[in-house]
C-alpha cells in the first residue's frame, strides 16, 4: 500500500467571514484501496473539503499532496488535469449534463482522457448493467428520476478507474436496493481496480461498507 492522499494542518475559512474558519487542522492519510467514510452534522464542511480534496477550491491553509504532487503549488490547468484522469467525483446535485443522453454522460471522462475507444462500449454497459441503468441508455437526463440520475453519476465517476473516489452522499436520493448496488459497486471498484475511495455520508449503513469511519468537525477527524 503506498499513500495516495496526504492532508497536513489543511484549514479552510468561512467566505462570509474570513476571520472565521470552517474547520482547520485537518490531517488525513489515505492509502491506495482505502474506503473511508465521513460522517458530522450538516454545515461542518464536509463537501467543501470534498471539492478542496479535488481542486475545485482552495485551502486557506495547510498542505495537501495527492499521487506525491502538491496541489497549492500547481497552476488550475495542471490540477484540472490531474483531476480528471485520476479522480472520479460523485456531487449531491449529479451535475449531468443535458444535451448527453445517460450513455453519453457516463462515457465522457472515458472521452476526455483519450481512453482506447474499443474498449469503452463495453465498459459502460457494464457498469450500468450492475446499477440496473442499462435500459435508460439512451434517455436523456430530464427523463430520469433522482435515484437514475444518481446511478448515472455513480458510473460516471468510475467508468474512467479512477485513482481515488470522492463521493459526497451518494445513496442520499435512493431507496435501500438502489443504495445498496451503489456502495456494492464502490466496494468492488475498490476491490477489483485499486483505488481509494472517501465517501461523505450521514447514513450509517452506508458508512458501515467502509474500512474506516471518521466524524468530521471544525476541529478535523475523530474516529467512530
Amino acid at each position: 500500500m503506498t499513500t495516495l492522499l496526504f492532508l497536513k494542518d489543511l484549514g479552510k475559512r468561512l467566505p462570509d467571514d474570513p476571520q472565521r474558519w470552517l474547520f482547520r487542522d485537518v490531517n488525513l492519510e489515505v492509502e491506495t484501496g482505502d474506503f473511508v467514510a465521513i460522517m458530522g452534522e450538516s454545515g461542518v464542511g464536509k463537501s467543501t473539503l470534498l471539492h478542496i480534496i479535488a481542486g475545485l477550491e482552495k485551502a486557506d491553509a495547510g498542505q495537501m499532496q495527492f499521487k506525491n504532487q502538491i496541489l497549492g503549488d500547481m497552476d488550475d490547468d495542471s490540477r484540472t488535469l490531474l483531476r480528471r484522469r485520476h479522480m472520479g467525483f460523485v456531487f449531491q446535485a449529479f451535475h449531468l449534463i443535458p444535451q448527453l443522453t445517460v450513455a453519453e454522460n457516463i462515457a465522457l471522462p472515458w472521452r476526455l482522457n483519450a481512453l482506447p475507444r474499443r474498449d469503452l462500449a463495453a465498459r459502460v454497459n457494464l457498469l450500468a448493467e450492475r446499477l440496473g441503468i442499462q435500459r435508460r441508455l439512451k434517455a436523456w437526463p430530464r427523463e430520469l428520476s433522482g435515484g437514475e440520475m444518481q446511478r448515472v453519476a455513480v458510473a460516471r465517476a468510475i467508468v474512467h478507474r479512477p485513482a481515488l473516489i470522492l463521493a459526497d452522499e451518494p445513496t442520499g436520493s435512493l431507496d435501500a436496493e438502489s443504495a445498496e448496488s451503489v456502495l456494492t459497486l464502490l466496494r468492488d471498484a475498490l476491490e477489483v481496480e485499486g483505488p481509494a475511495v472517501i465517501l461523505v455520508t450521514h447514513s450509517p449503513t452506508a458508512a458501515s461498507h467502509a474500512q474506516r469511519r471518521l466524524r468530521f468537525d471544525a476541529q478535523g477527524f475523530h474516529r467512530l
